[in-house]
């Protein structure tokens, strides 16, 4: 009889051990892949939105349908995707439409067109603001600010034409937005929807750009240059220019620039810049300044951006390689229900509990040290 009890509890605590207690969930922390997310190539993954399961090996979890699109017309090369856990949705910006879906019932909300293109944008905190620039190829000056629940135009910020990337930070009081034809970065009060500085001159044009959680710092990759310039977000002013040493420039499959793709590991310790004419990421140590080179990371192909998981236990550059930040060895590669290879500039990770959104990561690489902090002013 006791042999029987023991057993019975030594079963019981293995399951306990196991599985959650009844009606209480673990986390689920998913990556969510927007495909066609490299230009309008649907060899890397078709069109959708992957998802793959980080805690188990990256494994891939479904395919959840975007937009309808009409038979014998054009696929729309995927510009941007963010979400925000508050309101339960998810966003993708194509180079025609902005669209919405709802993150628990994975039905499209809303699919909106505007009166010029749409690209890379960003949402904030609360995830009532989404800053949409109109398009780097409609010769546009402005971005939308759409609300995030109806889709509809709020106002408009006007820049430079050639709207292009977008950041808010995490903290929600700042968007930071980039023109392909400027070489300032603009600073908007989300309050007020007004320019309150402009960051730069850089030494060139600004392609893909990340800040730190305080939004003090600003690292940008720029034209012509094999690495990324460092900005400080409350004077305005250029710090340090990196370079990539021991690497040369040369051709690449898109974007025409060396480096398009920089990010902070969320701790911010080192910043992470990709090099597709040689196959790499470059690594620095970020709590210097300038930055340190530590080490090169050789890829499955060219990258075109880096993000990374919320924790920072996992770098995701454009190429879909997975990699262990700490070790910084690949660990897969992200593949499709086919078991195909896929490439995506667009995608982030979203954690569930009880089948609920509790948090969003953001399409940039952001740092996530001391959010919540005063902002720059």
């Amino acid at each position: 009889m006791f042999l029987t009890i023991r057993r019975t509890v030594l079963v019981c605590s293995l399951l306990w051990a196991v599985y959650p207690a009844m009606g209480e969930e673990s986390e689920k922390h998913l990556l969510y892949v927007a495909v066609p997310g490299v230009r309008n190539y649907t060899e890397y993954g078709g069109e959708g939105i992957l998802v793959f399961d980080i805690d188990h090996e990256h494994r891939f979890v479904k395919r959840i349908p975007t937009h309808e699109r009409p038979a014998g017309t054009d696929i729309e090369a995927i510009k941007g995707i963010c979400a925000n856990a508050i309101t339960k949705r998810l966003y993708y910006s194509t180079t025609a439409r902005l669209v919405c879906i709802d993150l628990v019932s994975e039905k499209i909300l809303w699919n909106k067109t505007y009166d010029s293109g749409c690209d890379r944008m960003s949402i904030t905190a609360d995830g009532t603001r989404i800053y949409l620039p109109s398009g780097d190829w409609t010769k546009t000056d402005y971005w939308y600010v759409i609300d995030g629940s109806s889709g509809e135009v709020v106002t408009r910020v006007q820049h430079h034409d050639g709207t292009h990337n977008t950041v808010c930070g995490l903290d929600g009081k700042r968007a930071y937005l980039a023109s392909l034809h400027s070489n300032e970065l603009e600073v908007v009060d989300t309050k007020t929807n007004e320019v309150i500085r402009r960051i730069g001159p850089f030494g060139n044009v600004i392609r893909p750009f990340t800040v730190n959680g305080r939004q003090s710092l600003c690292f940008a990759t720029v034209n012509d240059l094999l690495g990324f310039e460092v900005a400080d977000l409350a004077n305005g002013k250029v710090l340090h220019r990196v370079e990539v040493k021991d690497f040369q420039k040369g051709p690449t499959k898109r974007h025409g620039c060396p480096s398009h793709g920089v990010g902070l590991t969320p701790d911010e310790k080192e910043v992470w810049v990709t090099d597709p004419a040689n196959v790499r990421m470059h690594v620095y140590d970020a709590t210097k300044m300038p930055p340190e080179y530590i080490e090169s990371i050789k890829l499955s192909d060219e990258p075109g951006w880096i993000t990374f998981s919320i924790d920072g236990r996992f770098a995701y550059p454009s190429t879909c390689d997975v990699i262990d930040v700490k070790s910084r060895k690949v660990l897969t590669h992200l593949k499709d229900e086919h078991g195909q290879p896929i490439q995506s500039e667009k995608l982030l990770e979203i954690d569930f509990k009880d089948g609920r959104p509790i948090r969003a990561g953001d399409q940039f690489g952001l740092g996530r040290k001391n959010v919540g902090s005063q902002p720059s002013e």
